[in-house]
């Protein structure tokens, strides 16, 4: 029996299309047809001889073995792109300037960063993990060449003062955060114990103020400086705090706004800015790995139909 050999194309209209949410929107990105893409996919199911997606609802989304062959696909994917960069920059050198905020630190930093520095050993990275204010603060005093910040202001206009450019990269929901072992229950006349950043953030205010609106009365139950302080107290039970599903523990999980009476949240943007308009090729291939890190973090569980 011959060895079968997946095509890689293939494989990045598969990643592609589930980070996109639908199959159409990953042909215009891999500059294919719809129905080219979707040969590709035919082809994929045919070579793992089992269905890669099941009817869920009025779309679809991945079986067992589309979950796995995903994963692989992700890494062989990357491993693709990392070793034609390798080849291609094997003189590439100087320094680049990263930052970001401390939901990404853990769960995509060490992956971005090692992979960039296998394909371009002889460049340095200099990466800070802080709060979306100072990252602002440093990206409009040019002491960051790349950051991805919360767009709390018009990342555009931001990046126009700096010099640069950004890109928006995602938009997910703001989601209240809990654990088990929250005791708070709607309907007590208790008021709800919150866990958030000390100082200023964005994402803190949008909460409470969406609770003041709702007539939801709160209280502070603990400040923390630091995301793992939120992240320990909130697992711990001592209240509910606000994030993103990114960077988001094992032991916590999103708590359904219905369930406990609270108020929806809204979307927020992430942006991805560089601080020049025309960046060094190091600091333009860091960029590209990032999103595609990013992107593949945030990618959607099912397809529209």
């Amino acid at each position: 029996m011959s060895q079968i050999n997946f095509d890689v194309a293939a494989l990045r209209s598969f990643v592609v299309g589930m980070e996109l949410g639908s199959f159409a929107k990953a042909a215009d990105r891999v500059g294919r047809s719809t129905s080219a893409v979707s040969a590709q996919i035919r082809k994929l199911e045919e070579q793992t001889g089992t269905p890669l997606f099941r009817k869920a609802g009025r779309g679809l989304a991945l079986t067992d073995a589309g979950d796995v062959l995903l994963r692989y696909a992700r890494r062989l994917v990357e491993l693709n792109d990392e070793a034609i960069a390798a080849a291609r920059s094997t003189d590439l050198e100087g320094w680049v300037r990263l930052g970001l905020q401390e939901d990404f630190g853990e769960a995509l930093l060490p992956g971005v960063l090692g992979r960039f520095a296998r394909a371009n050993p002889k460049v340095r990275i200099e990466a800070r993990v802080a709060r979306n204010t100072d990252l602002i603060a440093r990206l409009t005093a040019g002491e960051l060449d790349l950051a991805l910040i919360w767009d709390d202001v018009d990342a555009g206009s931001l990046a126009r003062r700096a010099g640069g450019t950004s890109i928006q990269v995602a938009e997910p929901m703001i989601r209240w955060i809990g654990s088990d072992a929250l005791q708070w229950r709607a309907g007590t006349g208790e008021p709800l114990p919150l866990v958030l950043f000390d100082g200023p953030c964005m994402l803190c205010s949008i909460a409470t103020a969406a609770l003041d609106r709702a007539g939801i009365a709160w209280r502070i139950a603990l400040t923390s400086p630091s995301l793992a302080g939120l992240w320990a107290a909130a697992s711990a039970g001592l209240g509910v705090t606000v994030r993103t599903s990114y960077g988001l523990p094992s032991g916590l999980h999103m708590l359904d706004a219905e369930t406990y009476g609270l108020p929806n949240l809204p979307s927020l943007p992430l942006a991805l800015v560089r601080s020049v308009a025309a960046p060094a090729p190091p600091i333009e291939r860091l960029a590209s790995i990032l999103l595609d890190a990013v992107r593949g973090y945030a990618s959607p569980l099912s397809l529209a139909a």
